[in-house]
């Protein structure tokens, strides 16, 4: 399988602090690969070394076969956390600018047809300035994939958007993978990863704790989460902390996801929870993206898994 991206012991240190420490991944061509991790984990300075914005104190980063820290290479795209458009332009004057500067001198047709297919082809001749959160979103989108590149980064894409919004980026990027562009992106939102991503790497505190695709990942955790919904149980969560079979309760209100304790006995758990009331609900699962996220980086990184 040949790969978009290879990193090998990458290490990039900003004075005393390590951002990222002796990195190494792999990205193979065509597929979506994700990249999670809490706020200051080392997934933005990675994702800057790949563009060549920044360069790696150590170890070496290959972008589609090129290995070269000159300027940025034509055939990536991206689309960065800090959203910028300029807001005096119309909007397709800003695409077919957007599309020169990665060599696309005539990028008006691509223009009109990507502000067709995410619904905005009556908005071409409107100002910048004119356009909703989500519109402008759309654009920075467009204009991050209007040269059509090889490799397309994207950091915190889904970040703001509205269900509607989020579905056409989303349904869009799967397009771009199907017709063999490879995906990077950044994201907190661990649904999002689980659900889309051929592959996941975690970072945390500058290095990568996981790597692989989603089975794989979930595989290593192991079967220890049972996911229950009890009827007329009154104070549930407190009366599920306290069976022995249990580690830690994830309360969702009307469903109660139970992490529990190695070599505990899921039929002696059963039996205890139908003296706690009517169950409704007893399902032995993997972990999830986001409980697998929780145990690595802590519970005070439980809000980042939201975002």
């Amino acid at each position: 399988m040949m790969q978009a991206v290879e990193i090998e012991s990458a290490t990039k240190r900003f004075g005393d602090v390590i951002a990222v420490d002796d990195l190494s991944l792999s990205i193979p061509e065509g597929s979506i690969y994700g990249f999670i991790g809490p706020n200051g984990s080392g997934k933005t300075t990675t994702l800057r070394m790949i563009l060549r914005i920044i360069h790696p104190d150590q170890g070496q980063i290959r972008v589609l076969g090129e290995d070269s820290f000159t300027a940025d290479n034509d055939l990536v795209g991206y689309l960065p956390e800090e959203r910028g458009l300029y807001k005096k332009m119309r909007v397709l004057e800003l695409l077919q600018f957007f599309a020169a500067l990665k060599g696309n001198r005539d990028g008006k047709t691509d223009a009109l047809r990507w502000l067709d297919e995410l619904g905005l082809g009556e908005w071409g001749n409107k100002k910048v300035e004119t356009l909703s959160k989500g519109m402008s979103q759309k654009i920075q989108f467009i204009a991050s994939i209007i040269a059509r590149p090889e490799l397309l980064i994207l950091d915190e894409p889904f970040a703001g958007l509205d269900p509607v919004n989020s579905e056409v980026i989303k349904r869009t990027v799967l397009e771009l993978r199907k017709q063999g562009t490879t995906i990077l992106f950044s994201t907190h939102d661990m649904e999002v990863a689980e659900k889309m991503c051929d592959y996941i790497c975690m970072m945390f505190k500058g290095k990568k704790v996981i790597d692989g695709t989603m089975d794989a990942i979930q595989g290593d955790y192991g079967q220890n989460v049972v996911r229950v919904k009890i009827a007329d149980g009154g104070d549930i969560q407190g009366q599920l902390e306290s069976l022995a079979e249990v580690e830690m309760v994830n309360d969702f209100g009307l469903v109660q996801e139970l992490r529990l304790k190695p070599d505990a006995d899921t039929q002696s758990l059963l039996r205890r929870l139908m003296e706690l009331g009517t169950v409704r609900h007893f399902e032995l699962c993997r972990p999830s993206l986001r409980d697998i996220f929780v145990r690595i980086a802590g519970p005070e990184s439980e809000e980042d898994s939201h975002e």
